[in-house]
């Protein structure tokens, strides 16, 4: 934050060229279309530097946690909430048609290919940390399934990527998106899975419901897109996003300390444990079932 004439800026260095190009990109666009991201007042890409305006320091998920996670005496989360589903579906559908994809970094789009990365992450970032057992060639082949039939979905709108509470700014009453550099083509159902089950948010099961069919009602009212279409793989993408969100705990958590991923492998597991226990899981994958149940 760089403070002058009783003004402040954001100052980013990033030294990864690609990365500041797509999300300068991005941000034109959104910009462009009014959505609620930061404004590029200056950069300097040939010093990895650009200036952004100051959205403060206030996340939905700060103030999620102020309110110490009690949805139902505060209903301005739920609200937030909403709003952000109502504005995902901008990013999606509207700047879809606007983006130039050439900048996505380091994909264009989440293939499968990208699938396989995530769901790996889950072998090899935390099974492996924690010790748990299984046998490789079993899982590869649910992998490798899971990863097809994922793939099958249609993808052609604009994936944020990591939509999350920590992601989503508060000021003013309104909210404004940022870290969305590593999007690409994808599907609707995987940023919507990511706002969802977010483990930090611990959004209670019976919210999360009514917050999917609040997006679900607009989906269709708002874009003639249908809910039942979504459905049928929606909850691949919730699996898909709890184990990359668990994979980067194991590897973050456990084996670089950061205490706050720790503290979010428990609420991952209850998510898990959730989609086990209400067979919202119907796709054939035998040996991914068995180590998820332990």
């Amino acid at each position: 934050r760089i403070s002058f004439d009783l003004k402040t800026v954001i100052g980013v260095i990033n030294e990864d060229l690609k990365e500041n190009e797509a999300f300068i990109s991005f941000s034109k666009t959104f910009n462009e279309l009014n959505l609620n991201v930061p404004t590029v007042l200056h950069t300097d890409l040939a010093n990895n530097v650009y200036l952004l305006n100051d959205l403060g320091d206030t996340t939905l998920y700060s103030l999620i946690h102020m309110k110490k996670h009690d949805y139902s005496s505060s209903p301005e989360l739920v609200m937030f909430y909403n709003r952000a589903l109502e504005e995902l579906l901008k990013f999606q559908i509207i700047a879809d048609r606007r983006i130039n994809y050439k900048h996505c970094y380091p994909r264009s789009k989440f293939d499968r290919q990208s699938i396989l990365w995530d769901v790996k992450k889950r072998k090899y970032d935390f099974l492996k940390l924690w010790v748990i057992g299984f046998n490789e060639q079993l899982l590869e082949n649910d992998f490798q399934k899971f990863s097809e039939f994922v793939a099958s979905v249609n993808s052609d709108y604009f994936l944020y990527r990591d939509f999350q509470s920590r992601n989503i700014m508060v000021k003013d009453d309104e909210i404004y998106f940022i870290d969305y550099q590593g999007g690409r083509k994808g599907a609707l159902q995987y940023d919507v899975a990511s706002l969802l089950y977010d483990a930090k948010a611990e959004i209670p099961n019976s919210i999360r419901e009514e917050l999917l069919n609040h997006y679900l009602d607009k989906l269709e009212s708002e874009y003639n897109l249908s809910r039942s279409d979504f459905m049928k793989s929606y909850y691949a993408f919730v699996l898909i996003r709890i184990m990359q969100a668990m994979g980067a705990y194991g590897f973050r958590g456990l084996f670089e300390k950061k205490v706050h991923l720790i503290k979010s492998i428990i609420p991952a597991t209850k998510n898990l444990k959730y989609l086990l226990d209400s067979d919202k899981l119907d796709f054939d994958i035998p040996h991914l079932h068995r180590v998820f149940e332990n």
